[in-house]
Parts: structure tokens; C-alpha cells; sequence
């Protein structure tokens, strides 16, 4: 697997190498081996992903944007294996150089890429194919008590979701998030996060 760095350190991209012939294809998703070879070394520590989801969702739903409040903070590597989305990290870390700034990238069915999202960010994506599954695998385990989020449709995150708003579909969960300045965050860029 090849690891893409992005504009924020610890957000990673990450291209598996895919097998192909006239019969299809293969490739290995996940090895932890490999992971901790490659992904460790960025890092500065390992990660030992504990669940994995999986959601379908039709053109235009938004999720997001979520994450787990202290103690119980997460890191995700996510993908799309049927259709498309964009994926979105937001830095959430009091005191980060990149507080307030993301990542986005594509992921489909045909690219296969992967995106790892670490512990002190809000995640969510957007769903640009009539249908989209969607996998992720997490570090830490879900607690509903923990649960926190960033408004998808704030504005001052700058992001460019790629869906006209009047056709977004989102959750009343997610609808009642607040603005990032208005977030209750509970962790900071100098918090052991791991």
C-alpha cells in the first residue's frame, strides 16, 4: 500500500495495490502488519482498531460531522466499496496549528483508496452516487454517551461537499449540531489522545 500525506499532519490517504485481470480483481483492504510498518512510523504510535461499521445511503445523504468525546476519542480508516463519496476530516484540537481546517478526498468503488482519520478530528462525508456502502474501521469502541459533532452545513469550515444543499438529506441528529465556534470540545492539541 502506498500512504499519501496530506496538508494535515496524521490524515492519510492510503492506495492499496490492486491485482487485476480478466477474471477482476484483488487486493488485500487491510493488514495490521502493514499498517503498523507504514502508518506507525507517521504516527509516532500504533492504533489497534477494535469495530468495524458499515452504512448504505442514496445520493445526497451527508453524515456528520461526528466524533467521541474524551475518553473515549477515536481514530477511523474508512472506504467506499460500492458507489462514491466524499470524505471529509475536520481538525477539532484546541490549540492546533490547523484547528478548524480539513482534508477532503474521493473515495469510490473503482479507486479503492482508503482515508485514515486520527483521534481530535470530526469526520462526516457526503454521498455523490445513486447508492454508496460504506465501511470504516475504529480504535475505539461506540459510546452514545460520548457522542459529539460539528454542524455539516457550517459554513466557516469552507468545505465544498459537491451537493447543491436543497438536495442534502441529512439526520435531525445532525441538523442540531453547532457551528464549530459554538462546539463544546473537550480534548486539545496537547491531550495523550492515544
Amino acid at each position: 500500500m502506498e500512504i499519501i500525506q496530506t496538508n494535515i499532519p496524521g490524515v492519510l490517504i492510503i492506495e492499496p495495490r490492486v491485482f487485476k485481470d480478466s477474471r477482476g480483481y484483488f487486493f488485500e483492504s487491510f493488514s495490521q502488519r502493514e499498517f503498523d510498518e507504514k502508518v506507525t512510523p507517521i504516527l509516532g504510535h500504533s492504533i489497534h482498531f477494535v469495530q468495524d461499521n458499515e452504512s448504505m445511503s442514496s445520493y445526497g445523504v451527508m453524515r456528520g460531522l461526528h466524533y467521541q468525546r474524551m475518553p473515549y476519542t477515536q481514530s477511523k480508516l474508512v472506504r467506499c466499496v460500492k458507489g462514491a463519496v466524499l470524505d471529509v476530516a475536520v481538525d477539532i484540537r484546541k490549540g492546533s496549528p490547523t484547528f478548524g481546517q480539513h482534508v477532503a478526498v474521493e473515495l469510490t468503488e473503482d479507486n479503492h483508496r482508503q482515508f485514515f482519520i486520527p483521534r481530535g478530528f470530526a469526520h462526516g462525508f457526503a454521498v455523490l452516487s445513486e447508492i454508496a456502502v460504506f465501511q470504516y474501521k475504529c480504535d475505539e469502541f461506540y459510546h452514545p454517551e460520548a457522542d459529539g459533532g460539528i454542524n455539516i452545513k457550517d459554513e466557516s469550515l469552507g468545505i465544498d461537499w459537491r451537493i447543491p444543499m436543497e438536495k442534502a438529506i441529512l439526520s435531525e441528529k445532525d441538523l442540531k449540531h453547532a457551528c464549530l465556534k459554538d462546539a463544546v470540545l473537550d480534548f486539545d492539541i496537547n491531550d495523550k489522545l492515544y
